[in-house]
């Protein structure tokens, strides 16, 4: 069991493992990237910004002094978006030190790289165990403390249960396993299929729609997900059929609900500069078609939100197309 902690990241996940933390009994710095964020979550004692109303618990320590946040930490939960994990960790990193265990809850595929962001992890703290939580857990209901499950895999299966132990409350239950591709790629991709979700609910295209969209997601997630060297089994797990039915079902999904918006006639632009967090699934479409188009892999679904995302095809248009492909077997995977 850990005693001290350090949550890199002061968005709504990162807060909320913050608190899952400290109602362990552990001390937790909270380290932010920028002092106004600290000065915010100080005077305000909670996060504004990504969850209002929740106050934050007296054991988390708000800071953005990366030495001190990081001294005596005994675990590092890494939470910043995909495409800001480098920058951070490269100004975190003479801090961080060798061999303290770090636990990663972002979801994503950073561009250019198109690597998960455990191994971005890796180039940073090579000395370092690194794990991968994933699973259903929506921010906001993890603030009021709903009943949560989720995973942590990791290669070393000691870490893994200290993980598990420090963790787990009575209402956040963390199972283990060591699939850590499989896990990392679900929580990543299954944000594609939720963009495609909410475009589906833009569109008032019903029920059936979304639940033919959910099923044959899976279906492409898993099979990319297995190309890359993760477990099928892991695809009809947690991290797998749990957080996809999550995220493309909650009205707090932020992926599913600028979907929403943009089926419903809203441009991408508009919907990705109002919004206050990060769409992770609009850069994981671009990085999950090149790891696709590598390997030889089909991803109609993914190729539909591609096209309504970046080439302007409008998202009836999109719909249409998937439903008029050559008829086939259902078990041609």
């Amino acid at each position: 069991m850990f005693t001290k902690a350090t949550v890199f990241g002061t968005g709504a996940m990162g807060t909320v493992m913050a608190q899952v933390l400290a109602a362990n009994g552990l001390q937790v710095a909270l380290l932010a990237t920028r002092p106004e964020r600290v000065q915010e979550l100080l005077i305000s004692k909670e996060n504004t910004r990504y969850l209002p109303g929740v106050h934050l618990a007296a054991s988390v320590r708000p800071t953005a002094d990366a030495r001190a946040a990081l001294a005596h930490t005994e675990l590092i939960i890494s939470a910043l978006p995909t495409q800001y994990l480098r920058k951070g960790l490269a100004a975190i990193q003479p801090h961080i030190p060798p061999g303290v265990p770090v636990c990663s809850v972002t979801k994503g595929i950073e561009l250019d790289t198109w690597k998960r962001p455990s191994d971005v992890l890796r180039e940073f703290v090579p000395r370092s165990p690194v794990a991968v939580l994933s699973g259903p857990s929506i921010a906001p209901e993890l603030a009021k403390c709903l009943p949560t499950t989720v995973v942590i895999a990791c290669a070393d299966g000691d870490v893994a249960r200290t993980m598990q132990e420090s963790l787990s409350t009575s209402w956040f239950r963390v199972y283990t396993n060591n699939d850590i591709i499989g896990v990392e790629l679900a929580g990543a991709l299954k944000n594609v299929i939720a963009l495609a979700a909410g475009i589906l609910d833009g569109l008032r295209a019903g029920d059936n729609a979304k639940a033919a969209l959910v099923t044959r997601g899976l279906v492409e997630i898993t099979r990319l997900g297995v190309a890359m060297g993760g477990r099928r089994e892991t695809f009809i797990g947690l991290a797998g059929v749990g957080d996809l039915v999550t995220t493309c079902t909650s009205p707090h999904g932020r992926n599913r609900s600028a979907g929403e918006r943009i089926g419903s006639g809203v441009s991408v632009e508009d919907v990705m500069r109002e919004s206050a967090s990060v769409i992770e699934g609009i850069p994981t479409t671009r990085a999950a078609l090149a790891l696709a188009t590598e390997r030889g892999i089909e991803m109609p679904i993914t190729e539909a939100v591609s096209r309504v995302l970046f080439d302007g095809t409008a998202p009836l248009d999109a719909i249409t197309s998937l439903m008029q492909r050559p008829l086939r077997s259902e078990g041609n995977y």
